[in-house]
């Protein structure tokens, strides 16, 4: 049997479509014998207002935390991934994920992709700086439909 992949990395947005990019990655990394684990990269609150707020923002970011903690165990445990291989992490996605895979012996990175086009395209999406600074295999799950970005 080829054990091409060993450690399969899911990133999700926690959007509605989050489970059809684990639904894609549980095979290959069943195929494989991988281990599979699932993030979500939370940006901090200072970067979304430029570090300039004018109030202690902590419990706030934590409230997100506890928030998206909750919501990546949903996607994550009727597929049975432990909790400690489902992770919370802050920062700029697509940077915070690299870092990740390479700390954590990552040979592919599955990540959900709107398709967007025009100025979406041109300002760039995680998935795409998912994939630009990869070290590793990264496939791109096609999801949703242009300008669907609802959460449940």
């Amino acid at each position: 049997m080829s054990h091409e992949y060993r450690h399969v990395l899911v990133a999700v947005d926690l959007t509605r479509d989050s489970h059809l990019v684990l639904e894609r990655a549980l095979p290959i990394a069943e195929r494989n014998g991988a281990t599979i684990s699932i993030i979500h990269a939370l940006e901090p609150l200072g970067f979304a207002y430029g570090g300039d707020i004018p109030m202690d923002v902590t419990t706030l970011q934590d409230q997100l935390d506890e928030h998206a903690r909750t919501r990546l165990a949903e996607i994550a445990d009727p597929s049975n991934i432990p909790r400690e291989r489902q992770h919370i992490i802050v920062g700029m996605p697509d940077s915070e994920i690299h870092r990740f895979a390479e700390e954590h012996g990552v040979d592919l990175i599955v990540v959900g992709s709107h398709g967007r086009t025009g100025f979406a395209l041109l300002l760039g999406s995680t998935s795409s700086g998912v994939l630009r600074g990869a070290k590793c295999d990264v496939l791109a799950v096609r999801v949703g439909q242009e300008g669907d970005d609802a959460q449940e």
